[in-house]
């Protein structure tokens, strides 16, 4: 299942909407060569760029919330920490499995599933809050 960037993800800055289209290609990237059974290693580099973006990503997120004084910061960030590891988790059940149905399920669910909610709750609430204050 590919997803696809729509208004309802948008969050408003410029920035974070870029790099959170940039994951959500990754992902579809990495369910595509898991569905069709790409060799591993292009798996296993799709899962490492995502490893990797998702860490710089978040990294510039956390910045631009406490430039602006984000009051729910700490949460969040944890939030983000907890995604981290289950990438992390994902990509170690792929290095000792390989690709499997169980993974793309897992792709799906704990990284896509994830992602949407989280930018359509959470980051929407910090890019307004970064709005508001860059106003004042």
């Amino acid at each position: 299942m590919a997803y696809s960037w729509d208004k309802s993800l948008e969050t408003g800055n410029i920035t974070i909407d870029n790099q959170h289209k940039s994951i959500i290609e990754s992902i579809n990237n990495l369910l595509d060569a898991c569905s069709q059974g790409k060799g591993r290693s292009e798996v296993e580099n799709t899962l490492k760029f995502l490893q990797d973006y998702v860490v710089k990503h978040f990294s510039d997120e956390e910045k631009l919330q406490l430039k602006s004084n984000y009051p729910d910061y700490k949460a969040h960030r944890e939030k983000h920490e907890a995604f981290k590891k289950t990438v992390s988790e994902i990509a170690e059940e792929f290095n000792k499995n390989g690709a499997s149905i169980q993974l793309v399920a897992k792709v799906n669910s704990s990284v896509a599933g994830w992602l949407i909610s989280h930018i359509k709750s959470e980051d929407k609430k910090v890019a307004a809050h970064i709005k508001a204050s860059s106003q004042k």
